[in-house]
């Protein structure tokens, strides 16, 4: 059965996100303790997915942040309008000078190399978007008057502050009041969750905004941290899962949350920071939907690789309605993101369906 997704005429975007926007500081080849210059971007889990889906899938595409209204606040959003998304709903809050009161999220972060992992030093406390809180944002007006055929946010964003979890339950709630698709990336990051309350309120926050949910994005590490379900088969000393196991976690999930129209997952296992297998599973209507595998991947940049997945998986649905193509734009996606430095997709979308059929790495003149 096909979701029941708004037609695109009847609505002004195709996609909205809600989450942080961060500026990215990036060493390039080197480390940040020892940079002397850095390349400035911008990210946040839940914008890169709409970004890839205006960048490179061409859709409409909107974000609800907020930032501290200063220089630093504006060139993120000059990074956000080079990305074409829609910054119409930006939350601009007011800035004392020093950001005693408010400031813009930092995210320092080094790609890795062989056996030297990524590293991210994220430096984003008491940020303008972590003190969005309900009642903030008109989302009758934005789902209602101006119409998104769907919704995308996450853990990260939840897990900022108790007034950003209430606020993503609230946002959740009205999407679905007016037949908007959701998705959620679980996205567990338990140092977020560590200063307001830990595991037990990450179960507690994702566990309700759960019941609100149509499509749950995540690993089995997200599963099983953020709404408590377990799975046998991951071996610790890798990021591989067995996918069977993992498939009998997701069938428990959505007998608990029949809700879930889909579900699906990334599928990594790390030979170093730089060569990953890499894959992807979605479960739609009862069936199981792999994609096709990118085995021995090389990669120079594996940040936003899931959110690439996230915005291709939705691309599939969104244009084909179809589990199988969307999985599959997915998974490409998201290989190709790890090509590129930078949060954000540099691909275009007949370069992802080339991938999807075959296509190879030679000289394209």
């Amino acid at each position: 059965m096909a979701l029941e997704i708004k037609s695109a005429d009847s609505c002004e975007y195709d996609c909205i996100s809600l989450g942080e926007v961060m500026l990215r500081l990036d060493p390039g080849e080197g480390r940040v303790r020892t940079a002397r210059s850095f390349q400035a971007w911008e990210g946040g889990g839940e914008y890169n997915v709409t970004r890839g889906l205006r960048r490179c899938f061409g859709l409409r595409t909107s974000v609800v942040t907020a930032f501290a209204d200063n220089e630093i606040g504006r060139l993120v959003e000059d990074f956000i309008l080079q990305g074409g998304v829609d910054t119409q709903h930006i939350v601009w809050r007011d800035y004392d000078g020093i950001g005693r009161t408010v400031r813009n999220g930092l995210n320092f972060t080094e790609r890795g190399f062989g056996i030297r992992g990524a590293v991210g030093v994220p430096d984003r406390g008491n940020t303008a978007a972590s003190q969005l809180k309900p009642g903030d944002v008109d989302w009758d007006d934005l789902f209602g008057r101006q119409g998104a055929r769907w919704f995308h946010t996450g853990g990260i964003f939840a897990a900022l502050s108790e007034s950003a979890a209430e606020f993503t339950i609230e946002a959740c709630k009205a999407a679905k009041k007016h037949g908007t698709i959701v998705s959620y990336d679980l996205n567990y990051r338990p140092s977020l969750w560590s200063a307001i309350g830990g595991l037990d309120k990450a179960q507690e926050v994702n566990r309700e905004i759960a019941h609100h949910v149509d499509v749950m994005i995540g690993n089995e590490e997200d599963f099983t941290a953020s709404l408590g379900f377990e799975v046998e088969g991951v071996d610790d000393n890798i990021s591989g899962i067995d996918v069977e196991n993992f498939k009998n976690m997701i069938s428990t999930a959505v007998k608990e949350f029949p809700n879930f129209k889909a579900t699906a997952t990334t599928l990594r296992e790390v030979h170093t920071a730089t060569v990953n297998d890499w894959g992807a599973v979605c479960w739609h209507d009862g069936e199981f939907y792999e994609a096709n595998a990118f085995p021995k991947l090389e990669i120079m940049d594996r940040v936003g690789g899931g959110d690439s997945f996230a915005s291709g998986l939705i691309y599939g649905f969104l244009t084909h309605n179809d589990p199988a193509k969307a999985v599959n734009y997915g998974a490409a996606h998201g290989a190709l993101a790890m090509t590129t430095p930078g949060d954000t997709t540099m691909v275009t979308v007949s370069e992802v369906e080339k991938v999807m059929g075959g296509g190879g790495a030679r000289v394209v003149r």
